[in-house]
């Protein structure tokens, strides 16, 4: 609840015109966005859609009636803007079964990403803003608008699939 006051807070200042409270927001929503996108388009195209919803939330801001869901409209916004970029991009090639390992440890990882990405969509998002972007699940509901227990639920469901794809069966 504290953070959705000062997120209220800092939105009534951007929307005066404050681009430091702006700039805040940013600070305190760019992972989410980017665990949002990353678990819906390509890695490589990740960066820049992350700078789209930043911008088209600054210009729409004034058209938010309730600051204190700006996590939840944001959010809403980067779903959007990756399914605005599956329509836009044309068909891409997908990358071979079989890589060239130079690094073991970014081939894990990249495994586990394409696994993770194999996912539904709810274990999807929610695994990758707790893996790769290091939020509690606490801080996912805060700023995603979904509930504590929606979250955990997924977490927990999408642990337990990704373990299956990855092999692992029950075994943490």
């Amino acid at each position: 609840m504290v953070e959705s006051a000062e997120d209220a807070s800092l939105v009534g200042a951007a929307c005066d015109g404050d681009r430091a409270a702006f700039g805040q927001l940013y600070e305190r929503y760019a992972r989410v966005v980017h665990g949002i996108l990353l678990s819906r388009v390509p890695s490589e195209d990740v960066d820049d859609l992350v700078q789209d919803v930043f911008l088209n939330a600054w210009r729409r801001l004034r058209t938010l009636r309730d600051h204190k869901a700006f996590g939840a409209w944001l959010a809403a916004i980067a779903r959007n803007r990756a399914a605005d970029h599956h329509h836009r991009s044309a068909v891409r090639e997908e990358l071979p079964e079989e890589l060239p390992a130079e690094d073991r440890e970014q081939s894990e990882a990249l495994a586990v990403l394409t696994a993770v990405k194999s996912l539904p969509e709810a274990y999807r998002e929610t695994l990758i803003l707790r893996l790769v972007e290091g939020l509690s699940g606490a801080e996912i509901a805060a700023r995603t608008g979904l509930t504590h227990g929606s979250v955990r639920v997924n977490l927990h469901r999408g642990m337990q699939q990704l373990r299956e794809k990855l092999g692992k069966g029950n075994n943490p």
